[in-house]
């Protein structure tokens, strides 16, 4: 970090967007600083939990199979957001997806097939090798080796932005403050999810039982600082990616081995021992993220995956063990739950259970009737011992509440036009594409995609 001179393109931040972007301005030619808050061994955001990209493809294509074309790739987002997109910046994204791999490989990353598991997105989703980890590393070197300069432990405590235009960053590092020039600013530094204080204030009292299973380190300070410099915001502050993750997790950076994939097949019960949403409704890659939402409903923001002997095998195990028991009783107790009610709500809901043919990679005929909720794929009865259970909290990854952006990734100031030279990609502009809702792999997508034109059109500000 050099005070003395003007960068050409400043990044906040140490993620996938940001490494995009660093990496696309500084082959354009410009001179380029990384600032990441996190130190060095803990540089990536959400990132390094991360495991895949969603990617549109008309084609068999290296590690994808069959084909998933845009129209059903813009379906799919329209069924988990309810239409709260902007179809423009939606179907950019998309269309970036059918490209970015090869690009990607160019700068060390690589791929593998995906594993078996609830998780059907061999024909869907591009799986990293080595994990988001192994993918952060690879920009990190590509970046390095080109010339991008990064500085870590380094926390942007104030933005200098006048009529739309930013001049300089105030830095805190190592004890001191340090005064950073651009020509330009490209914001990547995540949303506010690890920040408890404004998940209160989102939320409410439930948000303390919430666990936070990316980054420490994303606590929204560059969002609210562009949020006060007028730009403009969007999204709901209570909308985010929010999935059920096991209880047992530590409130800070479990990852994607926290989270419970045996929800569809099996129920889900409240401390009450009640049912409350249909596990069966949709394949687990479009459906997994509602449930960190569903389970934050529930009293005490607590609730309990339970399967029989015949599901287990059929999804990629969590991190922690299950509570078992040889009876549906014998696990209630050991999940303080009262028995009779959990042996009532088990036995309700095998009585509703229909005759069919399960096939957990179809939506099938394996369903419920006369029960409310129901569940209406992949329903077969609890009955076979010994059982299993996970209890769950509302695990949140990421916030969607964030800064408006155009199809140049500039940010949109709140009286209409774009910033002169502010920039902004992944997760702190991902509400212009997700205004509720997730499938698997779009943030991503969304990174990746808007990191990249970010890049790209800071560099071209730059060189004037």
């Amino acid at each position: 970090m050099d005070a003395s001179r003007i960068y050409d393109v400043l990044i906040l931040g140490g993620g996938n967007a940001a490494l995009c972007a660093a990496i696309m301005a500084r082959r354009a030619g410009r001179s380029v600083l990384v600032l990441e808050c996190a130190p060095k061994h803990f540089r990536g955001g959400n990132s390094r939990h991360t495991r895949n990209l969603r990617c549109m493809h008309d084609a068999p294509a290296d590690v994808l199979t069959d084909a998933y074309p845009e129209e059903e790739y813009w379906q799919d987002l329209v069924k988990v957001t309810g239409g709260e997109t902007n179809e423009r910046l939606a179907r950019m994204t998309i269309r970036h997806t059918a490209t970015c791999r090869a690009w990607m490989a160019e700068q060390g990353v690589r791929f593998q097939p995906s594993l078996g598991g609830t998780l059907h997105v061999s024909r869907t989703n591009a799986f990293f090798l080595g994990g988001g980890k192994a993918l952060i590393n690879a920009y990190y070197r590509a970046a390095e080796a080109l010339g991008v300069e990064v500085s870590y432990d380094s926390e942007v405590t104030h933005l200098g932005i006048r009529d739309g235009r930013f001049g300089s960053a105030i830095v805190a590092r190592a004890g001191a403050e340090h005064e950073i020039r651009a020509r330009t600013v490209v914001a990547a530094a995540g949303g506010f999810e690890s920040n408890l204080a404004w998940l209160r204030e989102a939320w409410g009292p439930v948000a303390d039982n919430f666990i936070v299973r990316g980054t420490p380190y994303n606590k929204g300070r560059v969002l609210r600082i562009l949020l006060d410099s007028g730009a403009k915001s969007i999204g709901d502050p209570t909308q985010g990616h929010c999935v059920a993750i096991d209880a047992r997790a530590p409130k800070f950076d479990g990852g994607i081995c926290t989270r419970v994939d045996c929800v569809s097949l099996g129920i889900v019960v409240n401390e009450n021992c009640e049912r409350f949403y249909d596990e069966g409704e949709d394949f687990w890659p479009k459906r997994y993220a509602i449930w960190g939402r569903l389970v934050a409903g529930q009293p005490n923001q607590i609730g309990y995956s339970i399967i029989d002997a015949k599901a287990m095998g059929k999804f990629m195990p969590p991190v922690f063990p299950p509570v078992t028991g040889r009876s549906i009783g014998e696990l209630a107790t050991a999940l303080k739950l009262d028995s009779t009610k959990l042996t009532a709500t088990v036995a309700q809901f095998n009585a509703a259970v229909r005759p069919g043919t399960f096939d957990h990679t179809i939506l099938d005929d394996c369903a419920t009737e006369g029960l409310s909720p129901p569940k209406t794929h992949w329903a077969r009865a609890i009955d076979t011992p010994p059982y299993f259970a996970w209890p769950l909290r509302p695990g949140i990854t990421f916030t969607y509440l964030g800064v408006t952006v155009n199809e140049k990734a500039q940010v949109i100031l709140e009286d209409g036009s774009p910033a002169a030279n502010i920039y902004a990609a992944g997760e702190i502009m991902a509400g212009n594409v997700l205004g509720k809702g997730y499938i698997a792999g779009i943030g991503m997508s969304i990174g990746t995609t808007f990191g990249r034109i970010a890049g790209e059109e800071a560099a071209r500000h730059a060189a004037g």
